[in-house]
């Protein structure tokens, strides 16, 4: 088994759904929760990785196969009083039946509902800042794209009325008017999508982001939704607005992965997630 790339909570895209049915459990049963503490050589999940386990049933997974075999079993002795050992030192050799060659360090803890308050910050993983602009088919679609992923979106639209009733959970909706204004609050480090309804805003939200990374430098990844035409037009106003090249370069055109050519909203809104994760 290779060693896991290390991009920073890659495993957020199934955690919250499992964290949350977790903590739901735990206000009426006690569990154990298993964490990867440290590891050497080749192993399924990094450090920091949790599964809770309960009498019946566990959530969250620290990489599957034997190694979390023996994980489940222990934790289910300590539940039952059978053992006070919290500690345990895995080799992944042909013993356990896996051969990884890495070793994994894990913890044991019993918690209960007294314990949730500290779990939720525990186990929820953090979300990059995000700001999308533009209500639109695409926009749409890469709104519930992006709610199974690590990112705070923040969704902006100079139209009060683009949004829909069915807008996932935690998304902030926000009419901005003119629209470019709300490009001077953003979180530092948000990265910033463009999609507007119209050319001269995707534009005018396109300067305000390079007045900004002129500024202040905090915006790590910008991306306008055109075709190579489109850019070449921008690229030609900007100039003429006074940005050099080197401040051009900073905006993405097209955006989302090579590759993938399909024009479909849910399409494209899949693209240009894996960028956007490229960039954590």
């Amino acid at each position: 088994m290779s060693k896991p790339e290390a991009i920073p909570n890659f495993e957020w895209i199934n955690s919250v759904n499992w964290i949350e049915q977790a903590l739901k459990r735990l206000n009426t049963e006690q569990a154990v929760l298993v964490t990867v503490n440290a590891t050497q050589g080749s192993v399924p999940r990094g450090p920091g990785t949790h599964m809770l386990v309960f009498v019946n049933g566990e959530l969250g997974t620290i990489g599957g196969g034997h190694l979390e075999f023996q994980a489940l079993s222990h934790a289910r002795r300590l539940l039952a009083g059978q053992t006070e050992q919290t500690a345990l030192r895995q080799v992944l050799g042909p013993s356990l039946g896996q051969c990884c060659g890495g070793v994994v360090e894990l913890t044991m803890e019993r918690v209960d509902a007294a314990d949730m308050a500290r779990l939720r910050t525990l186990l929820m993983p953090p979300r990059t800042p995000l700001a999308l602009f533009g209500g639109g088919h695409v926009g749409k679609a890469l709104v519930h794209t992006l709610a199974s992923l690590p990112f705070a979106v923040r969704w902006i639209d100079s139209r009060d009325e683009i949004f829909p009733a069915d807008v996932p959970k935690d998304v902030d909706c926000e009419h901005s008017n003119p629209v470019q204004a709300a490009v001077a609050d953003l979180a530092a480090g948000s990265r910033v999508l463009i999609m507007s309804f119209s050319h001269a805003e995707d534009l005018d939200i396109v300067v305000a982001c390079l007045k900004r990374l002129r500024a202040q430098d905090d915006l790590p990844f910008v991306g306008l939704i055109g075709s190579q035409t489109k850019w070449a037009t921008f690229r030609h106003r900007l100039e003429d607005r006074g940005f050099t090249a080197e401040e051009i370069a900073r905006i993405t055109c097209p955006i989302g992965v090579p590759g993938i050519t399909g024009k479909e909203p849910e399409v494209i809104a899949v693209a240009v997630a894996a960028q956007l994760l490229q960039t954590l």
